[in-house]
């Protein structure tokens, strides 16, 4: 158990490889669209299935199984298996997004159109990099340029189906969905980094990815506070 949580936490980049200026490498910047288009489609489809269920109440026991059965079988498929697996990951997703409200509603009396609403902000998000991974590979054009688009674009979303979504405090319930969508997507730069980083020297499941991206979030942000903070102590000795 400890040495899978230290395997867990443990990232061989350092500060200097996140700062990189430099043009991504084509071998790793194919791995990236990849998985930006992943990402995109998976939330697409988890969009499209909480409108269902917002429309028809389409999530259920059914979908709950459907979801925790694609993912079983997505683990056990061979990851040679390249269609299986992304059959199965938009199954999964179609069967969360149909679901996901139930349990929100439950456990924290959000409104299903609230979910269709975060989701479908989700997918311009993710939808805004692969978007802008086919047009450069710089990396300051792709992570600063996409990051602000991809927040721009969201907010814009936001602010149009406020009106039709939120009552009362519209502009408070607004910006509250706006900042966890925006710290997410500056944490989705440090961890395209990453995928950079790793497909230099081994190859990059995209599908797996798409999970990673959330499981991986606690390792990363306690990995780039441990360097910053090695920064600032470096800093504060030379001073």
């Amino acid at each position: 158990m400890k040495n899978a949580a230290k395997a867990y936490f443990e990232r061989k980049w350092n500060r200097e490889d996140m700062k990189n200026p430099d043009e991504i490498p084509l071998r790793a910047h194919e791995s990236l669209k990849r998985v930006y288009l992943t990402l995109f489609c998976a939330m697409l489809t988890a969009t499209f299935g909480s409108i269902l269920h917002l429309i028809w109440e389409a999530g259920g026991l059914f979908t709950v199984l459907s979801s925790v059965a694609s993912l079983l079988c997505l683990y056990l498929t061979s990851p040679w298996s390249v269609k299986k697996r992304v059959l199965l990951l938009m199954i999964a997703a179609f069967s969360f997004g149909a679901s996901i409200g139930i349990f929100t509603n439950y456990l924290f009396e959000i409104d299903q159109d609230i979910v269709v609403s975060i989701l479908s902000a989700a997918a311009i998000g993710f939808g805004t990099f692969w978007f802008g991974a086919l047009l450069s590979r710089l990396r300051a054009i792709l992570y600063t340029g996409c990051l602000l688009h991809s927040h721009a674009f969201m907010l814009s979303w936001l602010v149009i189906t406020s009106d039709m979504i939120f009552v009362g405090d519209t502009v408070q319930w607004t910006l509250k969905v706006f900042a966890v969508l925006a710290m997410f997507m500056g944490y989705f730069v440090i961890y395209s980094q990453e995928i950079v980083y790793n497909s230099l020297s081994e190859d990059v499941n995209f599908v797996n990815c798409t999970f990673t991206v959330f499981f991986n979030l606690p390792a990363i942000v306690v990995h780039v506070a441990q360097l910053e903070l090695i920064e600032v102590t470096k800093h504060f000795r030379q001073s």
